[in-house]
């Protein structure tokens, strides 16, 4: 007999220098993810990846284009080392949902795209994400204690002409918003004569936002060429950030909805509450993969019912 498991997928923030080394020593099934994920990248990111996993330099780990393909290797890796090494029965995916970049992982554990394919993708999103953030200097700022009303004013007291935008729904009483430099800057004044308070991200740029227009559009060439497996969907729902219910099985709609995700908020509390509700979850247990533990502090503002195992390492 199989455990039903809801399997939560970190995004970029989760990665830290380690990551991931404690899986790939207990398991040979997690370190034959991080060796084939080195073969596949070979020096694209400058070293090979499970080197920047383990030993870091953490500045490089942070970077945008090192981060991602660093993080979803991670997860899949403890995916597959948490199911060798359980000593009760093997987990299944219910459904699945992933913060994010995270997103690439849950679509590849529910069998929508393959493990070559979606590190391909996660790598070439980093590397256009890093690009475009380049090109025009954003940032993003954490609003704490705030309500997407209360987000939506700070962006019209704040933008002035700008870019600025909500980004992220983490969790009630937190909301991200992205945007330009000089609007980043006045909102952190807004935010604060509001009452608010205002947490500066340190991320490349303004990510979930109109100015990742041009990293979108890299993306999207990408994905047309991409095989999509929607079929697999009937088997294992997978939630889309964009609009917090499950993709639809339909493959240009999954390719068309994460090309979206670079421009558009990531509703992850709305998607994740749509997901309790949804009876998908009934006798299933929760759990959230390598790296971090960010996804459980925020399911404790979002649902506190839910009890969500994480699996940093073994």
């Amino acid at each position: 007999m199989s455990e039903r498991a809801i399997v939560l997928c970190p995004g970029q923030g989760a990665q830290a220098v380690g990551m991931g080394s404690a899986w790939a020593n207990a398991s040979r099934a997690a370190r034959s993810i991080f060796e084939q994920a080195d073969r596949l990248l070979g020096n694209q990111l400058g070293a090979p990846l499970s080197a920047l996993c383990f030993d870091g330099p953490e500045q490089t780990l942070h970077r945008t284009d090192v981060s991602q393909p660093a993080i979803y290797a991670c997860s899949i890796a403890s995916w597959h080392g948490l199911n060798e090494l359980s000593h009760t029965q093997p987990l299944v995916t219910a459904a699945t949902a992933g913060l994010s970049l995270g997103e690439y992982t849950a679509l590849h554990l529910a069998g929508v795209i393959s493990f070559e394919d979606g590190l391909r993708l996660v790598t070439l999103r980093g590397r256009a994400m890093q690009d475009a953030a380049e090109a025009t200097p954003g940032g993003m700022l954490a609003l704490i204690g705030c309500d997407e009303a209360q987000a939506q004013g700070v962006c019209e007291r704040a933008r002035q002409g700008g870019v600025l935008v909500c980004a992220n729904f983490n969790a009630p009483g937190q909301v991200v918003i992205s945007g330009d430099a000089d609007a980043i800057a006045r909102a952190q004044s807004v935010a604060s004569e509001a009452g608010l308070r205002a947490t500066p991200l340190p991320v490349a740029g303004a990510f979930h936002s109109p100015l990742m227009e041009p990293a979108a559009d890299r993306l999207a060439q990408a994905l047309a060429q991409t095989p999509i497996d929607a079929k697999a969907l009937a088997r294992c729902p997978v939630s889309s950030n964009v609009t917090a219910q499950p993709h639809e099985a339909d493959a240009d709609s999954i390719r068309r909805r994460l090309a979206e995700q670079l421009t558009h908020p990531v509703r992850w509390a709305q998607g994740c509450q749509n997901l309790a509700a949804s009876g998908l979850g009934q006798g299933a247990s929760w759990h959230e993969l390598a790296p971090g533990k960010s996804l459980a502090g925020m399911m404790k503002r979002i649902d506190r019912a839910i009890a969500l195992t994480t699996h940093d390492t073994p």
